[in-house]
């Protein structure tokens, strides 16, 4: 079975030039977590979500990959 991809941390992060580890630094958390987050095992809160959204100067929506249908 596949992961669910549900955010997109990781891209955000390279369009911002920006890395795991300076994120990590940032938000004081490991660079395996944020390692774990940008692979999508496993997800931040919410309200880390917003945290990273305001760090990397994005609508916190740019994380989170979309339900809409086209």
């Amino acid at each position: 079975m596949s992961k669910l991809k549900l955010n997109r941390i990781k891209v955000v992060l390279v369009e911002n030039n920006r890395t795991s580890k300076e994120l990590a630094n940032h938000l004081g958390k490991t660079v395996s977590t944020v390692s774990r987050w940008c692979t999508n095992e496993a997800q931040p809160s919410i309200e880390t979500l917003y945290e990273i959204a305001k760090y990397l100067k994005v609508d916190i929506r740019e994380l989170l990959v979309s339900t809409a249908t086209k």
